[in-house]
């Protein structure tokens, strides 16, 4: 039952009942429906953008990111396989195979360097899940890279097994000067005394001792790149370039038996032994470069000593002693 509402008439003095108009009635109702209608329409799109309150929709998305973050999962596993693949690939790319050929090794920071365009993965930013995606795809940018510079790689030693033989004879594998015909090994690579100014220096070959006009071999196949006595303390002196990043270099010569531009083979006589330049003695200075860079000459002995004479020569050639040039 409606309260009945009154008021105080002052005039006469008593109370009378309001009464309330219709139309007063229907706008009340009416504003309180449409309070309503507003209200719960905020309520409802406040509980929308909620984590509280999903929709069909909300709920399929949801599962759509969770079996992509699990897909994700699972290909960074199999890339922790390929990974352990391609590293024993390498393993064996530079350790057995790059040796074998006498190739120098890539190293592991170009192996596995990503790439220098900071702008690469920009487009990849600014969502929730962008680091898993950014790491997923940088992975596998660094995973193609990787695989192909190991296909160069291999390519490349296709290409020196193709020619293996020509690589075996270019390489500088024998003394220039015949056991038979040494004195003795006088100096070999490495820190030794100067003869002339009797301070130590980096002595860059090895001097083989032996009589003014010895024959000296060339200890690969290549060609004759000079055969003069331009070089300053070289004296007479033969350079032959052999190829795949070998140059072998004979010096104090006292005549040629070749000349610039000659192509000659492993045991030809290129020419005799001397002591033209800056020398102390009548001697041979031989010195082996790879890549342009000096090497020792001791590790390239191999084709025609035996072990025993090798042990003997590698004693000799690491004695500190004064050298002959």
């Amino acid at each position: 039952m409606a309260k009945v509402k009154y008021y105080y008439d002052s005039e006469n003095l008593a109370y009378r009942k309001i009464k309330t108009k219709k139309r007063w009635k229907f706008g009340f109702a009416a504003l309180f429906l449409v309070a309503s209608a507003l209200f719960g329409f905020i309520s409802f799109v406040v509980l929308l953008n909620t984590p509280y309150f999903d929709t069909p929709k909300d709920r399929l998305l949801i599962r759509e990111i969770e079996n992509l973050k699990l897909n994700y999962a699972v290909l960074n596993k199999k890339m922790d396989q390929v990974d352990d693949v391609i590293e024993a690939i390498e393993d064996r790319d530079n350790n057995l195979y790059r040796t074998y050929f006498n190739t120098a090794p890539i190293p592991e920071e170009e192996r596995k360097s990503g790439f220098k365009d900071v702008n690469r993965y920009t487009a990849l930013e600014g969502y929730d899940n962008t680091q898993l995606v950014l790491n997923t795809t940088k992975r596998i940018d660094v995973l193609s890279k990787q695989l192909a510079i190991q296909s160069e790689s291999l390519d490349q030693i296709l290409k020196l097994a193709k020619k293996k033989d020509k690589l075996l004879a270019a390489i500088p594998a024998i003394q220039p000067v015949r056991n038979e015909n040494l004195k003795r090994m006088a100096s070999g690579f490495g820190y030794r005394t100067d003869p002339f100014t009797k301070a130590k220096k980096m002595h860059e070959g090895m001097d083989f001792t032996a009589k003014i006009g010895t024959p000296v071999f060339a200890t690969g196949d290549g060609v004759v790149s000079q055969a003069d006595n331009k070089a300053s303390g070289f004296g007479n002196h033969v350079v032959i370039r052999h190829g795949y990043g070998y140059e072998t270099l004979y010096a104090h010569l006292s005549k040629y038996n070749c000349r610039a531009g000659q192509r000659v083979k492993r045991g030809d006589i290129i020419g005799y032994v001397g002591s033209t330049g800056r020398s102390e003695g009548p001697h041979l200075h031989y010195e082996v470069h790879k890549d342009g860079k000096v090497v020792n000459p001791l590790n390239f002995y191999y084709g025609n000593i035996s072990a025993v004479e090798y042990v003997a020569i590698s004693k000799l050639a690491n004695q500190e002693n004064q050298s002959l040039d």
